[in-house]
């Protein structure tokens, strides 16, 4: 069958709009986009300016891309086809090093302040005085080396210092993270205590930092912190404190602890052995029942410690003992580094420099084995010497000593009492420097006996390294050398 044809009813519409109706459409497209503009939220206009910005941006940023973006040709074909030359890429950004090489991490450098170091180049602080922390306002204290404290007027030494003046408070808010802190930190942490707080480091704040907190009682149920369910294995403390070989704990000792109470902390004594009960055996070979237990040796708190200041404040230097230092240095083989600021006359029975007896004959004698004119009249230091070798017997691993304040007494390290004398060639022979500044500095209206007095301090100091190197050449050890440090130009 033929196909019906259709005829079309209706024309194409103009492609355009007829002039009568466009000045009218144009007008009131205009009035609805004037009102979705006005009725547009600012995070909507900045998304279009957004989008506007990528779409003008975009292709000046592609078209370079492009343009580097060719195909390459071997050498041999490129010259045969006269092509130029591929550019080169372009270079690779430098990696950012810090002063010491170390690879630097990503993003923008760190503030100057947190960066920055003490004029010397040191990390740690210059020798510090007491000036700033209070006390005796001319007497000056320099930390042992290797103390490990921040540099002065870093983050970290603001926030110590802001720590210690507060400590009160700090060790009831803190007392659970304190044994947790890095042995760095805690190191530092006690020698701020000592110089920055009002009373010093006493033996329950060596407690809190160096030995794991105690355990806490919940008020619903009562079960303790330390129960098996909620509380992680904690560390005891030879291991935690395994690595703290520096204690810094001047101007504490004699003012708010003792050296007996330091002594019992850090190398605990023996327990008491346990009487046993049992009744006698009727053979010697018979089998044993119940084996008596034996007493353990507790380990030591801190058992790799090399480094020990205990410098006194010199307003409480009287209230130290040289007998319960000879004690104590006796649980310190390894010890290197000792500083002993500002401690008086060695002697056994300081007390007792003035007291008499009365023997059975009748004679008055002197008590002590020092008097009051044994010094300066007599120039006896019998008593001081054999203190000393004492101690030198004790501490034959020395390197480091820091005799700052002692110049007065220092008659001892060189004078000889019969055929005794200070050993420095066989108990102290690895000594290898001496600090014996003055402690103080000169006023400007100083008077001439003050004047004397600082300048025998001096020649002390220099006569005690003249008398160790000859003392060690007439030995065969000119090779080990000593340098003493004092007040003035130092000697090497």
């Amino acid at each position: 069958m033929p196909k019906k044809r259709h005829q079309k009813q209706y024309s194409k519409p103009q492609s355009t709009a007829p002039a009568s109706l466009s000045s009218t459409a144009t007008s009131r497209h205009n009035s609805h986009h004037d009102d979705q503009q006005q009725n547009r939220s600012v995070n909507e206009l900045l998304a279009d300016l957004r989008r506007a910005g990528l779409r003008e941006g975009g292709s000046s940023q592609i078209r370079p891309v492009e343009a580097l973006v060719q195909p390459t040709v071997p050498p041999s074909i490129r010259q045969i086809l006269q092509l130029p030359e591929t550019p080169a890429p372009r270079p690779r950004r430098p990696v950012r090093v810090d002063a010491t090489g170390r690879r630097l991490p990503p993003g923008p450098a760190p503030p100057r302040s947190w960066v920055s170091r003490p004029a010397g180049g040191s990390l740690y602080s210059d020798p510090r005085t007491l000036i700033e922390f209070g006390g005796a306002q001319n007497y000056a204290q320099r930390p042992l080396p290797g103390m490990n404290l921040p540099a002065k007027g870093s983050l970290m030494d603001l926030v110590l210092k802001r720590f210690a003046r507060t400590w009160d408070w700090q060790v009831e808010y803190c007392r659970y993270v304190l044994y947790e802190l890095p042995t760095r930190v805690r190191g530092a942490l006690l020698a701020y205590i000592g110089l920055y707080s009002e009373k010093g480091v006493t033996l329950q704040d060596m407690r809190a930092i160096l030995l794991p907190p105690p355990s806490v009682m919940y008020e619903n149920d009562g079960d303790s912190r330390d129960d098996e369910e909620g509380q992680r294995e904690i560390l005891p403390p030879s291991i935690v404190n395994d690595d703290l070989s520096r204690l810094d704990l001047s101007w504490s000792l004699g003012r708010s602890l003792k050296i007996r109470e330091l002594s019992d902390f850090l190398f605990p004594p023996q327990a008491a052995a346990v009487v046993s009960t049992v009744d006698p055996k009727e053979s010697w070979d018979a089998p044993d029942d119940e084996p008596t237990p034996e007493p353990s040796i507790p380990p030591a708190l801190l058992p790799n410690l090399t480094h020990l200041s205990l410098a006194l404040d010199p307003e409480h230097a009287h209230n130290v003992s040289w007998r319960h230092l000879l004690s104590f240095a006796t649980h310190l083989p390894n010890l290197t580094h000792l500083s002993l600021a500002f401690w008086p006359e060695p002697s056994l029975t300081p007390n007792a420099k003035l007291a008499t007896m009365v023997t059975a004959q009748g004679q008055v004698v002197q008590y002590g084995a020092t008097g009051p004119y044994s010094h300066s009249l007599d120039n006896d230091w019998t008593e001081a010497i054999m203190v000393l070798n004492r101690l030198s017997k004790s501490l034959y691993r020395l390197e480091y000593l820091d005799l700052t304040g002692c110049g007065l007494w220092a008659s001892a390290l060189w004078s000889k009492s019969g055929h005794d004398m200070v050993d420095w060639v066989g108990a102290w022979g690895k000594v290898e420097r001496i600090v014996m500044y003055a402690g103080y500095k000169l006023g400007e209206e100083a008077g001439s006996s003050e004047k004397a007095r600082y300048e025998l301090v001096t020649e002390n100091a220099r006569r005690v390294e003249r008398h160790v190197r000859g003392r060690r050449v007439e030995k065969g050890m000119g090779k080990r050398g000593i340098v003493v440090e004092t007040d003035g130009e130092r000697k090497e």
